[in-house]
Formats: C-alpha cells, sequence, structure tokens
C-alpha cells in the first residue's frame, strides 16, 4: 500500500456507514491502465468522517467569501467541531510573496512562514486559530507538485493529464488536510474557498475536482455555497437577480449543484428576491442568506445564527450528533459580549495616521485595520483612521503638519524606495512633537534611520536595501541570509519566532510582564548589530531582541523623551485578534487617547495601558 497516496496499486473507496446515500464503490488506480480514475487518498482516511463545505463566488470576485466561510467555520467551531479551513487560488505564483499589494491586497504570513492571501487572515481572526501551509494552495504549488512526480516517474509511464491527474492531486490536498487539519488529527468539516468566480479558466479544475470530491465522498458529505452579488442600480431603485441567477446557473452547468446560497447586496435581499433566487436555482428559501453591508464583519456569525443557517449545514450533513451544546452556550456568551462593545457607543474619540505607500489600497493594510478596530472596541474608543502616502513628503516642516493631526501615528512596512524619506520625516516630526507612535517592520528600521541621522548625527544613516554605498549602514541584509543566492521571495526572514523582552522596558510592561512573545516576521534587512552600542549609547532602547542572535527586534524611547514611541522588526497586526487585541496595539491607541484625554491616564483602562512619567505603567496584567 502506498504511504503517499500515490502508487501503482488499486485503491478501493470504503462505502459510507449509509451505502445507498454513497451510491456507489469507486476503484481508482494510479497506473492502471483499464481505469481513467485517479483519486488518491492519505493512508487511513475515512470517507464520511470528515465533511466539506465549498464556497465558489459568482457574478465577481471579492464579494466575501473568506468573510463568509470563516463566519460559518466559526458556528460549527462554537458548537465543538473542529473545523480546518483552505483557501485555493488560481494564479500560478507558488505563493502571494511576491505580488503587489494594489493587485491583490495585503500579504498575510502564517506560522509556519507561508505567504499567503489576505482571506487566511479573516480565518485566522474570525476563528481564533493558526494555519498552516495546508490551508492555502495555489494552480503553482498543484502544478509544480505533478510536474515533479511526472519526472520522478510517479505516474509510472500514464500521460498526465488535467482530469485525473490534476484533479486528483486536488482532492489529495482536501483530504490531506482532513486528515491532519485538526491539530495533527482529523477534524469535523474542511471549509473550501475557491478562489475567483466560477467560469474563469484559471479555476475550472478546482471547481471539477471538488464536483468529483462530492461524487466521491457521497452527497452527505459535501455541501457546496454559492456566493453571488445581488444588483441594485441607484437608477433603478431596486434590486435585480438576474446577473445572480446566471452566475449560479454558470455553477450548474460545471456540475454543481448549491445547497446555500448567500446573496451579497448593499442592502438587507427583498423577499422577492430570494423567491426568484430559489426558484432558478433549487434551494429552499431558508438556505437563502442575505449578506448585505454591516457595520462590522463580525456582527455576521449572529446574523446567520439567527437565520437558523448553522441548523441548515448539521441537517445538511448530518452533523447534529456531533454538537456540544454547553460549549456552543460558551462560545456564544463570550461573543455576543464582545459584538455588543462593538455596538456599544464609545467614549473616547481618537485620529490615527498611518502613514505609507499603497495608501490609496485599503486592503493593502487589512490586518492593521482590524488590529485598530479590535483595540477600538476593547477600549471604548471611536478610532478615525487616515490612509496617508508619505512619497510626497519632502520636507519636515511638511511631516509636521501632516503629524500634528493625529492623536497617533503608525509607519507601517513595505518594499521599495518610494515613500522611505517620507517615512523618515515623519517619523522625526513623531519623535520630536511627542506623537504617540508605532513602526512596524520598515517602520522600525526608518525610526532606527531617522534617530541615527539627526541624533548621532549620521546624516547620511541608511539601510543598504536603499543606499548600497551609505558610510553608515544601520540597516543591513540579514548576516544569515547574506549567504544565499536565491530569488525574490527565498531569501527573507518568515514565520513565526520568538522575541525575548527585557525587563523594566514599555515593551515588557505592554505584553503583560512576559519575557518571551512569539510574533511573526517578513523581512530581509535589520539592525546592523556593528552600530547598536552607539544608538543604545544615544538613548534608543533596543528591548526586543532573538533568542540566540544579536538581532534587534523591538525598539523604544524612555519616558522621559516620549510618551509612547515603539518600533517592531515584526509584524504584530498579524497575531491580533478581536478577543485578543494585539498589545501594541493597545498601546499605541490608549496613549492616543491620554494625548486627547489627560485625565484617562487614571481610569481603570487608563492604569493598565498607559505609561506615565509618575510610573503608573500598567499592562502588566494585560
Amino acid at each position: 500500500m502506498p504511504t503517499d497516496g500515490y502508487g501503482a496499486q488499486s485503491r478501493q473507496f470504503q462505502p459510507h456507514p449509509d451505502p445507498a446515500s454513497a451510491g456507489f464503490l469507486a476503484q481508482f488506480g494510479a497506473s492502471d491502465e483499464s481505469s481513467e480514475g485517479f483519486s488518491p487518498t492519505p493512508r487511513g482516511y475515512q470517507p464520511g468522517r470528515t465533511k466539506y463545505v465549498v464556497v465558489i463566488g459568482t457574478v465577481m470576485s471579492g464579494l466575501g467569501k473568506g468573510i463568509f466561510s470563516s463566519s460559518l467555520a466559526k458556528l460549527l467551531k462554537d458548537k465543538g467541531l473542529t473545523v480546518a479551513p483552505i483557501k485555493m487560488e488560481g494564479y500560478l505564483n507558488i505563493d502571494s510573496g511576491t505580488l503587489n499589494p494594489y493587485r491583490h491586497g495585503e500579504v498575510f504570513v502564517l506560522e509556519d512562514g507561508l505567504e499567503t492571501d489576505m482571506d487566511l487572515g479573516t480565518y485566522e481572526r474570525v476563528l481564533n486559530q493558526n494555519l498552516g501551509r495546508l490551508n492555502f494552495v495555489t494552480a503553482g504549488q498543484i502544478y509544480t507538485e505533478i510536474l515533479e512526480r511526472e519526472r520522478r516517474g510517479g505516474y509510472l509511464g500514464r500521460d498526465v493529464q488535467m482530469i485525473p491527474h490534476v484533479t486528483g492531486a486536488v482532492k489529495m490536498r482536501l483530504r490531506q488536510l482532513a486528515m491532519t487539519g485538526n491539530a495533527g488529527k482529523p477534524c469535523d468539516v474542511v471549509f473550501v474557498e475557491v478562489g475567483g468566480t466560477a467560469g474563469d479558466y484559471e479555476n475550472g479544475f478546482y471547481i471539477e475536482a471538488l464536483r468529483e470530491l462530492a461524487f466521491e465522498e457521497g452527497s452527505e458529505n459535501c455541501c457546496f455555497v454559492a456566493l453571488t452579488y445581488i444588483l441594485e442600480p441607484s437608477i433603478l431603485g431596486e434590486q435585480k437577480s438576474k446577473a445572480a441567477q446566471l452566475g449560479i446557473k454558470r455553477l450548474m452547468e460545471a456540475g454543481v449543484q448549491p445547497q446555500l446560497i448567500a446573496c451579497r447586496a448593499k442592502n438587507p435581499v427583498t423577499e422577492k428576491v430570494m423567491q426568484k433566487i430559489a426558484m432558478f436555482s433549487n434551494v429552499p428559501l431558508p438556505r437563502i442568506f442575505s449578506m448585505h453591508d454591516r457595520a462590522s464583519i463580525y456582527t455576521i456569525p449572529d446574523a446567520m445564527r439567527d437565520g437558523g443557517l448553522d441548523r441548515e449545514i448539521l441537517s445538511l450533513l448530518k452533523l447534529h450528533e456531533r454538537v456540544n451544546a454547553k460549549q456552543e452556550d460558551r462560545e456564544r456568551v463570550t461573543w455576543s459580549a464582545f459584538t455588543k462593545r462593538l455596538n456599544a457607543p464609545r467614549a473616547h474619540k481618537v485620529r490615527i495616521g498611518v502613514l505609507g505607500k499603497y495608501a490609496s489600497l485599503r486592503d493593502a493594510y487589512a490586518s492593521i485595520d482590524k488590529a485598530i478596530e479590535h483595540c477600538g472596541t476593547a477600549l471604548g474608543a471611536e478610532i478615525e483612521i487616515d490612509w496617508l502616502d508619505t512619497s510626497d513628503v519632502a520636507t519636515l516642516a511638511e511631516a509636521k503638519q501632516i503629524v500634528s493631526k493625529f492623536d497617533g501615528v503608525i509607519v507601517p512596512g513595505g518594499f521599495g524606495m518610494r515613500g522611505v524619506e517620507g517615512k523618515v520625516r515623519c517619523v522625526e516630526a513623531a519623535r520630536v512633537d511627542r506623537v504617540p507612535f508605532l513602526g512596524i517592520c520598515l517602520g522600525f528600521q526608518v525610526a532606527v534611520i531617522e534617530y541615527a541621522r539627526d541624533v548621532l548625527g549620521w546624516t547620511d544613516a541608511h539601510s543598504t536595501e536603499f543606499d548600497p554605498a551609505t558610510t553608515h549602514p544601520v540597516i543591513s541584509e540579514l548576516a544569515d541570509q547574506k549567504k544565499i543566492e536565491g530569488i525574490m521571495g527565498g531569501t527573507m526572514r518568515l514565520g513565526g519566532q520568538d522575541v525575548q523582552i527585557e525587563r523594566g522596558t514599555l515593551a515588557h510592561l505592554v505584553f503583560g510582564g512576559r519575557d518571551v512573545v512569539r510574533e511573526r516576521f517578513r523581512h530581509r534587512y535589520e539592525v546592523d548589530p556593528k552600530h547598536v552600542a552607539a544608538l543604545t549609547a544615544a538613548g534608543m532602547i533596543f528591548s526586543g531582541r532573538h533568542t540566540k542572535h544579536p538581532i534587534m527586534q523591538v525598539l523604544e524611547l524612555p519616558i522621559s523623551v516620549h510618551p509612547y514611541f515603539i518600533g517592531a522588526q515584526f509584524h504584530p497586526e498579524l497575531t491580533s485578534r478581536p478577543l485578543e487585541p494585539q498589545p501594541m496595539f493597545m498601546g499605541l491607541i490608549a496613549a492616543a487617547i491620554a494625548r486627547r484625554e489627560p485625565d484617562f491616564a487614571q481610569t481603570e483602562l487608563g492604569k493598565r495601558w498607559v505609561r506615565t512619567a509618575a510610573g503608573t505603567n500598567a499592562a502588566v496584567t494585560a
């Protein structure tokens, strides 16, 4: 028996406990010339143990398939079921690491270092669980796997084709996730999100593979969801369902009959429109959900629960017996308390500036946006966010004029020279004028550059990424990466790593007194160890470091110099969750509130988060 699911021996599916519903016993062989089938399975896989929920878009992309899928997955997780999501992308890139944020939004880095689509961030935040490499796949990964296997003789002389070999590889990937998605153990439900829309050429093989999967696994083990779009042209003044009907029809032409339909719309979808959708899609009304615009995506799980969508899924997939009612009650209370705070009147109001280079596309900083939202809810603050491009900031005076408008500023990460000098000037303005500041990745690096230039007097201080000839390379390429001659995307420090936090520092207080924290990295350059002593002597504090090597990972300034000036080489926004806001962002928002409302420092929340000259540095109990 082959150990990886591929091989010359025939493999037989075990029948589902209800043979009538499974409908058949299928035999597939990797090299069996008498059979055109090819459906590899991991060793020990049991059909029927794991259920599959597949979400496919119609009409247009970018409507929120990840939001719908993660919200529905949360409802099942709340009931005690184990869930594992996967995002399937049709592009030929191996991962999302080299994609321009203007084309595809932010790159979200997983704990194991895989650079993925921003939807993986939505899954992690809503489900409050870390994901890994099996939770994201691209066409590039699938094709690479197949071609490498073919070169090794893995198909034993067969002509390798889209069907059955490419579709077989997709099914293998899904079944591997089904077996290991629950911390290495089988999970109850795999949620599959197909990128793009039905009808896209690059996604056709995914949809065909999923059709085959549903046929092989049995009708009660796979549920298809069509997420469509309801037009509402202002000139007509009513909702129109024709585009949605045609999009669903395109999916049905591919052999996929949806059991649920989610209707994206600006306003709640009318009963009349849902009746039309039901009539032309063969989907009963109770299984059609209005996914209209809401103030926050975090209210969608409750809306689904109120609409009975969770019960419909349990019935379709015969999962009622696996529900833990007590756990569901606890999780519902916890989440409802969060959504009540989310919708409650805010006692404070602050204005935060995000000073980056992709300001015209909010999705480029999606995780920062969400991290700020989490903090606003926890601190009872209404937060106005301004997204500003630093590319045109030419002087310190201009930077001061910009920064002075805000109660706090964030300088985020990025790649390339454009906007860097503007970031340096904005950091100087925030430091000199004592405006609460959080620097992230490149924002951390430009804070070092600015400090070296203005405080140490090294006027040409720079990063070798931008000025290889500088005589003061305070930022240089990672020492352990200099030996690697790789292409773009292969030479960065990526994923989760431990950070040693120095006691008695702002970082130590903000992180609740923890000596070691785990954060996610995505960078190629670092503070040059040769210049650390000079920077430290000049007053900069490196409060977070690598646990073994002389790599600086958190910087800050003392309270005598600045109320809240901190930077991180990692990306703290990637680990912020609705019920567990990221501490560095919490400190920033609290400092911003205190800047506008000095009395806030004496409140319960203020004592917990605001560092004062008198030494009431809370956060220890955070």
